[in-house]
Formats: structure tokens, sequence, C-alpha cells
């Protein structure tokens, strides 16, 4: 392990305006194996993805994790070669077959910035440290220097499940807005992305990709960060933040923003994680049927593809691969035309340039946002599929749902039911009874039955 020292603060005056180390810092060498086990543990189930160029063409292969030592062992270094940074849950590297992500990164263009020509790869790296902590953002765990760029790379003390993408894409989107100075690259950030495989070689530079800064914990290991704590961090909107909002909203029964500048970060960033879930429930729908018929097939593909745009989880760019996916899940034995999705794709490249439909005075997304009744009444989903889904139920199912939350964290508390305090008041009634005709005193009952001198005026006065 290499001797990696903290990033100190920077010298007011650096030279050529440079963020300088006052002290050198010795890194060891990272294999291939050993960043990639930063992020992928061969122990795990689950599938990663390996891109080469050969000649005019990338053929990808995809393989277990517990075969992740071998397979890079085995790597031609001298071709440009890229590794997935998310695990998958087949041999397919789709954002819909996602299993886990261990990271955060950002791919820093800093080739096509003017500050960065004529410096090395480690002044680059220290130009990265610098911003990042005049953004106040936490440090990167590592720092690859990719033949002509860097990538940023905060660890994460445990994988994040599929069922956090939403807000794990968010991050991604805020630090490539945070780093837009540095050349962060906007279609580089989603959870089926590849980044260039360290000790590789990049062809258009002929440089090596390694590893060019190590920020250490205090046991000697790159560092790692709690989601959470990133999450606070980097987004707009902490988690405290928009769950006070959403019980405002709640209180109000009506949509309101927050105040401020940055009114569609909290409203996005709910959106995006209500599609996700909804196209996670529709997926589930086709699983509790045990599949979907022949008439049912492209409304299927059609509602789980604009959803999952509708995420962020995916752009119009990758749309019709991931809906191959998606199609193949429906029915692997179906040839769906993709003319037929034509129309989703057009309101996807609107939607990421930011365009609105206007409609009675107000502004929608140009994708589909339909309420449950309205997909229930399409999808004729019943109240007994409705107790299995998540967000996709009616009216009088989330009542219910959250009549049973309100009892769990009720007797959470040890607040007990009617029936049962109702049974109390009989049994302390019964008892103060027989205490009185024993010759106790009203004082002496409240102390033996643990209440008032009025409520034992009460059962005595009921009994009579």
């Amino acid at each position: 392990m290499a001797i990696s020292y903290p990033v100190p603060a920077p010298n007011p005056n650096p030279p050529d305006g440079e963020f300088v180390h006052p002290i050198g810092t010795q890194l060891r060498l990272f294999g291939a194996n050993d960043e990639a086990e930063l992020f992928h543990d061969p122990t795990r189930t689950g599938y990663f993805a390996i891109l080469v160029q050969e000649q005019d063409r990338k053929r990808q292969t995809t393989h277990r994790l517990t075969l992740m030592p071998e397979v890079l062992a085995a790597i031609d270094t001298s071709r440009d070669t890229w590794l997935s940074q998310a695990e998958f849950t087949c041999q397919n590297r789709k954002v819909v077959n996602l299993l886990r992500v261990g990271l955060l990164f950002s791919d820093l263009d800093t080739y096509r910035m003017d500050f960065a020509r004529g410096r090395s790869p480690e002044s680059l790296a220290d130009a990265v440290l610098y911003w990042c902590l005049q953004e106040g953002i936490p440090t990167p765990s590592i720092l690859v220097f990719s033949g002509r760029g860097i990538q940023a790379k905060w660890l994460l003390e445990g994988a994040l499940p599929r069922r956090a993408l939403p807000r794990w894409n968010a991050c991604q989107k805020a630090l490539v807005d945070r780093l837009g100075h540095l050349g962060a690259d906007p279609g580089a950030r989603d959870a089926s992305r590849v980044l260039r495989l360290v000790s590789t070689v990049n062809s258009k530079s002929g440089e090596v990709c390694r590893v060019v800064h190590v920020a250490e914990d205090a046991g000697g290991e790159p560092v790692r960060y709690k989601f959470e704590y990133l999450c606070e961090q980097i987004l707009p909107f902490s988690r405290v933040e928009i769950e006070a909002e959403r019980k405002a909203r709640a209180e109000r029964r009506q949509l309101r923003l927050l105040p401020g500048a940055n009114q569609s970060g909290l409203k996005g960033f709910s959106g995006r994680e209500l599609a996700w879930h909804r196209l996670e429930d529709l997926r589930l729908l086709a699983s509790i049927r045990g599949g979907v018929s022949e008439g049912q097939r492209m409304k299927h593909l059609f509602w789980q593809l604009n959803f999952l745009l509708l995420s962020g989880a995916t752009s119009h760019n990758q749309m019709y691969h991931e809906a191959a996916t998606l199609a193949k899940e429906i029915d692997p034995r179906w040839s769906y035309g993709s003319s037929e999705l034509s129309t989703l794709y057009a309101k996807a490249k609107a939607y990421e340039a930011g365009e609105h439909v206007e409609f009675g005075g107000q502004k929608f997304t140009p994708l589909y946002t339909p309420k449950n009744d309205k997909l229930i009444e399409l999808f004729e989903i019943t109240d007994a599929e409705q107790k299995l889904l998540q967000t996709i139920i009616s009216p009088a199912q989330a009542r219910e749902r959250h009549r049973a939350r309100d009892e769990s964290r009720r007797r959470a508390k040890g607040v007990v039911d009617r029936v049962e305090y109702l049974r109390g008041v009989e049994g302390r009634r019964a008892r103060a009874q027989e205490l009185k005709s024993q010759g106790f005193t009203k004082a002496e009952i409240a102390r033996e039955l643990g209440v008032s001198v009025r409520s034992v005026a009460y059962y005595i006065a009921a009994g009579q």
C-alpha cells in the first residue's frame, strides 16, 4: 500500500495557479484487479462487463464477479479496454438489469479544457482536488488518469441496491453540474457506464491508464463514504429537507415547491424516484401474472420505457438498447417494431432538453405522467395485485397502508388499540369496586391502580 498523504488546504498563492502539495505523495502501483476490487467484490453474486476495442469495433463480454481476478489477469493491456462500474443481475449491461453499485464517479474530460493544456496527470489531479475543496465536495477516494482525462471516484461503505438508483442518479447529475468547469462528461454518469480499465493503454494518447491519487483513511486504505453523507454534501436538497417538504405538501393537500432559485431540484428528485418505482411495479406485475399476453406486450414495453426515461436512469441515446432488454424480459420470442417507439424517443429528447408542454395554463413534462387510477384501469390491476405493488395503488389501498403504518407506529410507542384499552378499563373498574367493598379509600385505590382519584370515583359510580 502506498503512503498517500491527506489533502492539505490550498496554498493561497500557488505557483502558476496550481494547487500543490507541500509534501510528496508516494503511490502504490494499482493493477487492473486492485482498482476493480475497490468497488467490485469477487465473493458476491452478479456480473460485470468488459469492453475491448478490436480494430474498427468494440466487443463486450460479461462475466461472473467470482471470475473477475482471472478475467482481468488475462486482459491484453495494449488494447483500449473499459470496465463496468456497476454490477448486474444477468449477462446484460443495461440499467434495467442493475443489481448494485458501490461508488459515485465523474468522468472528467480535462483535455477539452483550456486550464489543462500542458499539465501532467499529477497536476491535473491536484486541480481536481483543489476544485472539490473549493466546491465543498468530499475528496475523491481515488483519481484515475484515463490517458487524457481524469476519472474521479468516491467509494461507498456498502454497495447500493437497485432501489436506491433514483437517489444515486441525483448525486451523479449533481456531480456533473458542480464539476462542469473541469470537463465533467454529462453523457458518462449512468449506472451502465464503462470507464477505462487501469493498466491498459489509451490508444488516442499512447498513455497508460493509472491511479494518480489516493485519499487514505486512518488504516491506510482508500477512504470510503456513507452514501447519505455524500448525498448531504452533493445534492442541493438534503433528505431531511425533502421529507419536510413532502410532509408540508400533504398537510396543504396540494403540490407546492420550496421557495428559492433551485425549486426544480426537489420536485425533480421526487418525480424521478416515483417513475423508477412505477417501472419496477410494472415489471413485478408481469412477473405476478406469469408473463404478458400477446396483445399486451407493446403496452407493457411502452409504459415501462416511459417510466425508465422519466426516472433519469437512462437517456434517449440508450433508449432502444434498454427497450431491447425490456422486450426480451417481457417475451424472449417477441420481435417488436422499433418505429412504434419513435414518438416516445422524440419526447425523451425534448424531456432531456428541458422542454415543457403547456396545457390549461400549466407546464408539463413531454413524457407521460399518468395518475394511478389511469394505470390501474389501463393494466386492469386487481386489488390483490395492488397489495404486492409499491406505488401503483388505489386511494383505498393507500388509506389502508396508511392506517396499517399508523397502527404499527402506535404499537411501537406502546399505545394500545381501543379494544385493548376498553378491556383494561373494565378490569380497572372491577378491581376498583372490589377494593372499595374491602374498605379501601379512593386515594388508596388510585395508588393501587396507578390512576387518578377522579378515575376511581368514575369506576365506583359506574358499578352503583
